[in-house]
């Protein structure tokens, strides 16, 4: 009994002790192998231990809505309103939100160009990890979807394979990094609110988004399927952003809430009429801000 007692002892001793070493292990043990014996460790769990929702810069990648393109002068980029990294208390952008108005400045960067593809996010990355930030924000895959034809579009799996290189570009560089991902907005419904004034569409004949906006008064049969074609290659498109970025778990995809935003004439350039407007950046803002700084990442 004496030497059972003392086995019992020795074995409560050695429980305490390997719980004690988990506890001070914390998030390593969910960086390296899992807690969880059978790994049952899910991939929500170790998001929510991983994700810092207050990051103390900001690096942004992308298009033309990052750059604030026709939001301030027609065809023209506006970066001081732009929704991930601008200034302008108009907008309050995410970085803005983040780290104050007067770090922000200091600790924020833009490097989304105009015309950006999927493509060309790899090189935006790559240009970013030089100021080490903590969080990058992507946006991109109008540009990807808005060609002169359906038949032009960015295939999906092209447009796969672009995401996972820019991806690891930047964990190449920078492992520990935060990425937030934006959905594609709803370019159908940016279609149906801009079509209905005269200016807007005049300027869509300069060349935006042809293959959703040209012949914008067109409903036929033709235009219709067109149009539909490059509404359902978004929906592929944010089926990939989501896909890829779970795969990572510093990564956080908005869940398809920029897509969702039912964007109204308010919300879109007076200039265009396609791309969102000071109020539209400021809406974008507040959605970048909910999935940061959100407890739990979107399913």
């Amino acid at each position: 009994m004496r030497k059972q007692r003392r086995r019992r002892s020795r074995a409560l001793v050695g429980a305490v002790a390997a719980t004690a070493a988990l506890g001070v292990a914390g998030c390593d043990v969910v960086d390296g192998a899992s807690g969880a014996p059978d790994g049952s460790r899910t991939h929500a769990s170790r998001a929510v231990q991983l994700w810092d929702r207050s990051p103390a810069s900001i690096a942004a990648v992308g298009d033309s809505i990052t750059r604030g393109f026709d939001a301030c002068t027609v065809l023209s980029d506006c970066p001081e309103v732009s929704w991930a990294t601008g200034t302008s208390e108009q907008v309050d952008s995410l970085a803005v939100r983040l780290l104050g108005r007067t770090k922000a400045a200091d600790h924020s960067w833009n490097y989304a160009e105009t015309g950006a593809r999927m493509a060309d996010l790899s090189d935006q990355v790559a240009a970013a990890v030089v100021r080490r930030p903590a969080l990058v924000t992507v946006m991109v895959g109008s540009n990807d979807a808005c060609r002169s034809s359906v038949r032009a579009m960015t295939s999906v799996a092209d447009f796969r394979a672009q995401f996972e290189e820019a991806l690891g570009t930047l964990r190449k560089a920078l492992p520990k990094t935060q990425v937030y991902v934006a959905s594609v907005p709803d370019l159908k419904r940016l279609w149906s609110e801009g079509r209905t004034n005269p200016l807007g569409k005049q300027i869509w004949k300069l060349g935006i988004c042809p293959s959703m906006l040209g012949d914008a008064d067109d409903l036929t049969a033709t235009a219709v399927l067109r149009r539909d074609r490059v509404q359902q290659r978004v929906e592929d498109y944010n089926t990939v952003l989501a896909q890829v970025c779970a795969k990572d778990r510093r990564c956080r995809f908005d869940g398809g809430a920029v897509y969702r935003y039912r964007f109204g004439t308010d919300q879109l350039s007076h200039w265009d009429w396609f791309h969102p407007s000071t109020d539209g950046q400021s809406k974008l803002a507040a959605i970048a801000y909910r999935t940061v700084t959100a407890k739990n990442p979107v399913d």
